[in-house]
């Protein structure tokens, strides 16, 4: 088995997933990733992984993001076809439905390996259940593999009700995992930044786009703000096309004073303001995963989640936080109470994240696809 050779088809090698690349690395040296986008490595990762990039992604979009998805076709380079019977792997691991799973699937006869895909979770636009064509082509692909893997039990779900996926060959774990090493050396360079924070800490990270749902957020301030709340700060870390119409309802709202706008900040600077924070808020309209609620679980944070995203099933609500519907911004702003009033809450849930997130480690996400490598092996 560690003498396996094992490629994975990664559009975009973003840094979140190159801790679960070094541990699956050190189980199996012989492992390269392919990818269209390379960001550079994590901190303490350096050359841990064997990483060639292959041409560059060009994205042609039909439908822009706004509350979902942006509708669009994602040209990879057909080179990956090449530079795969060139590695000759045994095994590919490849991301959802796009042009590499086509080709990786297309070319298995030639190449004779074996093909597990990669779905990252379900959300409505992802899944065009309602796009004939495109659920044909997928289930064509599904029967083509050799297993389907998913972070979520709904991504798995879909696979087998929707894309007739055989039971016993979908696996459904999270993989897509965070590493607190990748903050290790996290540092912000204005310390006063988190020195004045007033009152329980909420924090917000991602693009300042509809699909977000930042607003919802926002809306739940005004509620607080009425019913007399005012000793919280929400930090809004982030940038996008939002941000402006976003900037004036805080002023028309007289939120200027609890809202701190901190813009983009570095990956690799993130960790202190999860440190700081007492509760981390997702209120996004859907996600087919959400990274970022695992990393606020690994830095010990209770966890504020809308239902649209799919890493909502590692929230137990009351255990390490609370669920609400998107389109709730009253519920929202009754638990963000909770918090205000009873700061012991927030100590007890977010020690409850981190030990639901230690179930989920790199390593243990590892030894996870290394079972999989396992069953379509034999």
């Amino acid at each position: 088995m560690k003498d396996l050779r094992v490629a994975w088809l990664l559009p975009t090698a973003w840094f979140y997933w190159q801790p679960l690349m070094s541990e699956f690395t050190k189980l199996f040296p012989h492992t390269r990733v392919f990818t269209a986008l390379f960001p550079g490595f994590s901190n303490g990762l350096e050359n841990s992984i064997a990483i060639e990039v292959i041409g560059q992604p060009k994205k042609l979009e039909f439908k822009p993001e706004s509350t979902s998805y942006s509708s669009h076709f994602t040209y990879l380079s057909p080179r990956i076809t090449i530079e795969l019977l060139r590695f000759r792997p045994q095994i590919i691991f490849t991301s959802s439905f796009g042009v590499w799973s086509v080709l990786a699937l297309l070319f298995k006869p030639l190449g004779r390996w074996k093909v597990i895909i990669a779905y990252e979770g379900s959300s409505p636009t992802v899944d065009y259940r309602n796009s004939p064509l495109r659920l044909a082509i997928r289930r064509a692909m599904v029967r083509m593999s050799d297993a389907c893997i998913s972070n979520s039990q709904a991504g798995k779900n879909y696979l087998i009700e929707c894309l007739k996926a055989k039971p016993n060959g979908v696996f459904a774990r999270p993989y897509e995992v965070p590493d607190i090493s990748s903050w290790s050396q996290s540092a912000i360079a204005n310390k006063s930044e988190i020195d004045n924070f007033e009152g329980t800490t909420f924090l917000f990270v991602g693009k300042i786009t509809p699909r977000k749902g930042l607003h919802i957020l926002l809306e739940a301030c005004v509620l607080l703000r009425q019913k007399g709340f005012d000793d919280y700060t929400v930090l809004i870390i982030g940038d996008g096309e939002q941000r402006a119409e976003l900037e004036d309802f805080c002023r028309e709202h007289s939120l200027g004073d609890r809202v701190c706008w901190l813009g983009k900040i570095n990956y690799d600077r993130l960790g202190k303001y999860f440190e700081a924070a007492d509760v981390f808020v997702s209120p996004t309209l859907e996600d087919t995963w959400g990274m970022v609620i695992l990393e606020a679980m690994l830095w010990g944070k209770p966890i504020l989640c809308s239902t649209a995203a799919g890493a909502s099933e590692l929230v137990s609500d009351g255990d390490n936080g609370y669920c609400f519907a998107p389109d709730n911004p009253q519920l929202l702003a009754e638990y963000a109470i909770d918090y205000i009033n009873h700061s012991e809450i927030s100590m007890a849930m977010g020690q409850r994240s981190r030990q639901l997130i230690a179930k989920h480690s790199p390593e243990k996400a590892a030894a996870f696809l290394a079972e999989i490598v396992a069953f379509v092996s034999h």
